[in-house]
């Protein structure tokens, strides 16, 4: 199934077999892609040889505070897309987590590990937005 089918079926279709099926695929996908790039960010990090130059040391040292960085932000997505995935499997995917409404088919296909609709992660963000202010 591509993208032009699955958002071509009609409404009454919300999440059936084949787009559970075409979200899994899309979800696992992304999940090994990310795999292989953490394993290749942590193969670098235990490759890097130490420096005599202090100089080097320290721009060695903020290199790596800084892949530590992104591998603890891919590690927090390689989380979500396994909660995605116990979400399909539990049959849950695909509906908000607040108001049990429809995410949304084109939701879903920009951000996969959503868990809310549109209107709850507005809301959401508005009450982020009034905790910061105060």
């Amino acid at each position: 199934m591509t993208e032009q089918d699955l958002l071509a079926q009609p409404p009454a279709d919300y999440m059936n077999e084949a787009q559970q099926g075409f979200f899994r695929t899309l979800l696992l996908a992304q999940r090994n892609e990310l795999q292989a790039r953490i394993d290749a960010e942590f193969l670098v990090l235990r490759e890097q040889e130490p420096n005599s130059d202090p100089a080097d040391v320290g721009s060695a040292e903020e290199q790596r505070q800084w892949q530590l960085r992104l591998l603890e932000r891919e590690k927090k997505l390689l989380d979500k897309i396994d909660d995605a995935l116990e979400r399909l499997a539990r049959g849950e995917y695909g509906w908000c987590r607040e108001t049990g409404e429809p995410i949304g088919l084109q939701r879903l296909l920009l951000r996969p590990t959503a868990t809310l609709c549109i209107e709850a992660k507005e809301r959401e963000e508005l009450r982020e937005r009034h905790k910061r202010a105060i």
